[in-house]
């Protein structure tokens, strides 16, 4: 039973796909106005080291909404006390802890040496929530996962690296565009490539890449922590901007996607990101039902009051 999300890589197709249905179940019931506080009477540790919006609004609301309850901590692990020490007075307090930070060890450490469940909300190297939110609306709009194609143009950054984690357990077929040394990490492509249940590709050639693609990914060319390089990135990165005549390369009805924010003009076109093609506000709206999801598996008590990594922790 997994007890942390990390990585979608330590889960199975099945957990996964466990994960989209009870967000879709849980999107269903908000949408009919339905009270849901599984969550009742809990409480989840937020730690943010980056700047953020969906992820904030939306693990706080999310929690709110089942019942429990957030608290917000603004700060930078590792530096007034040691990571290991945070989680070991945060697991006597809370029933949960979220993490936004710039290393993934600080994330690996939090989840090694605390007995409540850890949440991976973004990384340098990983970010799971992200894609289980895009999976779910493009599962929405384009249904199973089978013989579909996602092209990711741009950096093989965290978001990336979590797409070919993705298409490790789910019959989906990936592949990164991108300019030649921006490549995802090595080990995260060979553990795709050998595990994957669809086809996990890496290409420079626009073309080739988008050819037959039903949904166009990109992301900022420059993510948080790597601002000093936005004026190479620009010029290596700018033959790769997602605009109208990007889009003619895929499928005729292929959507475009993005995780926000988005640096519009570079990355993105407004033709673009603004088109009726585009469902990144669908996306972003979806944050919401899946972290509901991964928070209500992880921290949901059994009938004695124990987390299941409490009880993996006890026996």
């Amino acid at each position: 039973m997994v007890t942390d999300l990390v990585s979608l890589a330590d889960l199975t197709g099945d957990e996964i796909l466990e994960l989209l249905e009870l967000a879709d179940v849980l999107k269903r019931i908000q949408k009919e106005g339905r009270p849901h506080p599984f969550l009742a009477g809990q409480s989840l540790a937020m730690i943010f080291e980056k700047p953020s919006l969906r992820t904030r609004v939306t693990f706080e609301v999310g929690m709110l909404q089942l019942g429990g309850h957030a608290v917000l901590l603004e700060t930078r692990l590792g530096e007034r006390e040691s990571v290991p020490d945070v989680a070991r007075n945060l697991d006597r307090w809370v029933d949960g802890i979220m993490a936004r930070t710039f290393s993934h060890e600080v994330v690996t450490q939090l989840a090694e040496h605390s007995a409540i469940p850890v949440i991976n909300a973004l990384t340098d190297k990983l970010h799971p929530c992200q894609i289980l939110a895009d999976a779910q609306a493009l599962r929405e709009h384009k249904g199973d996962f089978v013989n579909l194609k996602l092209a990711f143009v741009g950096d093989g950054n965290n978001v990336c690296a979590s797409w070919f984690h993705f298409a490790a357990r789910i019959p989906l077929n990936v592949t990164l565009v991108c300019p030649p040394g921006y490549e995802v990490e090595t080990d995260v492509l060979e553990r795709a490539q050998r595990d994957a249940q669809g086809e996990v590709n890496v290409t420079h050639d626009l073309a080739e890449g988008l050819k037959d693609a039903d949904a166009v990914y990109t992301d900022v060319w420059a993510s948080m922590g790597q601002e000093e390089e936005q004026t190479t990135r620009k010029k290596t990165f700018m033959p790769y901007q997602v605009n109208a005549k990007t889009m003619k390369l895929a499928k005729k009805d292929a959507v475009f996607m993005h995780c926000l924010p988005a640096k519009r003009g570079l990355e993105v076109t407004n033709s673009v990101v603004d088109s009726p093609r585009s469902i990144v506000f669908d996306q972003a709206e979806n944050r919401l039902h899946a972290k509901k999801a991964v928070l209500t598996r992880l921290m949901e008590r059994d009938k004695e009051g124990l987390c299941p990594k409490k009880r993996a922790r006890n026996t």
